[in-house]
């Protein structure tokens, strides 16, 4: 598997969320009908979206390494563990609440969540290898 793609389009799609978590975070709220979101849910969000953005860099910066290897297993873990809890929790909240908000995310977090876990469990082999 190609993780310079995959960790590409990890670290843009949370790169995304992370910006829009940190910069819009009332008006993110005021969407999901919060009508007057109180100070501690923005701050809240908008620490979330640190996170994403924080998490989008370190992939960024390391998508040019090898994956999966000895120095690479730390990332791929940790993109695992993210998106298979994340994948786990959406997937629970769209079947309880059913609200098509979730549907989206809820796909995305499992295909990436899919794809760490090939990436984690699978040797990784070189360009010129494959």
């Amino acid at each position: 598997m190609n993780t310079k793609i995959l960790m590409t389009l990890s670290a843009v799609v949370m790169g995304v969320a992370g910006i829009v978590l940190s910069f819009l975070p009332q008006e993110l709220l005021g969407y999901f009908n919060k009508t007057t979101p109180v100070q501690t849910e923005v701050l809240t969000v908008q620490i979330l979206g640190a996170l994403y953005f924080a998490f989008a860099m370190v992939n960024w910066t390391a998508k040019a390494n090898l994956i999966g290897g000895i120095y690479g297993r730390p990332i791929a873990i940790g993109n695992l563990a993210h998106f298979t809890i994340g994948s786990l929790a959406l997937l629970k909240g769209y079947t309880s609440i059913n609200n098509s908000y979730f549907l989206i995310p809820t796909i995305a977090y499992i295909v990436f969540a899919v794809c760490f876990a090939v990436v984690f469990f699978r040797h990784p082999l070189k360009e010129n290898e494959a």
